[in-house]
């Protein structure tokens, strides 16, 4: 059961939209003039726990698919045998053969700089198991290794899942932020997605909606609106 407050969501993803698309909002009762910004902003949450001692209580960790992808811009690289990488190329997919991996030698620069460039990798099932030994524990260690891309799974419906699917680790520090949609979405895409997410987080939690202390919603250039007290 969601625990978020539908009028005070409902209002903060208007003022965002509001916000980016160049209006001005009232936000916590000040007049701010919103800018219209040359690229597709992304709508992050921001969440703080309390009651929560991130050395002494379990760390937790879990992934949810959203309905909606917040960020549909995430690019991604197949490393594929030759039917996989043809399939890339058919939907316009980067991609890198076994060949291709071998030519960056295990350089741990190339590697790190192949890992800067996408922000995900899916890879056939041959192919995942070479990984280690073609590129060393560059990929794992930026926390991209590769998905695994079957021979029956549909590459566009795996690169899709990925993009819509989001992840709370919980680290040393109390305040988590995850993507929950971006300003060319729907009113009401965006609000499902953010009801999911809080659902979601607080489902990891010992002690559910207890340990959540505030949520506020923010898109890249626009100011945070708080809608969990």
């Amino acid at each position: 059961m969601s625990k978020l407050n539908a009028a005070l969501l409902d209002k903060a993803v208007t003022d965002i939209l509001g916000y980016s698309g160049g209006e001005t909002v009232t936000i916590g009762g000040k007049e701010v003039d919103g800018k219209k910004r040359n690229f597709t902003e992304t709508i992050e949450a921001q969440i703080t726990l309390k009651n929560y001692d991130p050395v002494r209580d379990k760390r937790f960790s879990g992934t949810f698919k959203l309905p909606s992808v917040p960020r549909p811009n995430l690019k991604c690289c197949m490393l594929g045998n030759a039917a996989h990488c043809e399939q890339a190329d058919r939907i316009g997919v980067d991609h890198m053969s076994v060949e291709d991996l071998k030519k960056l030698n295990k350089n741990k620069k190339l590697v790190k700089k192949l890992a800067k460039r996408y922000d995900f990798f899916v890879a056939s099932d041959n192919m995942i198991k070479q990984i280690p030994r073609l590129l060393g524990p560059g990929l794992t260690k930026a926390g991209k290794f590769p998905t695994l891309l079957a021979s029956g799974d549909d590459m566009q419906g795996k690169i899709d899942e990925i993009k819509a699917t989001i992840k709370f680790q919980m680290k040393k520090v109390m305040c988590l932020n995850v993507a929950v949609g971006n300003v060319t979405m729907d009113h009401k895409q965006i609000v499902v997605n953010t009801q999911l997410a809080a659902n979601f987080l607080a489902s990891l939690l010992k002690k559910q909606w207890q340990n959540i202390g505030q949520i506020y919603i923010k898109s890249t250039m626009g100011p945070p609106i708080q809608i969990y007290f």
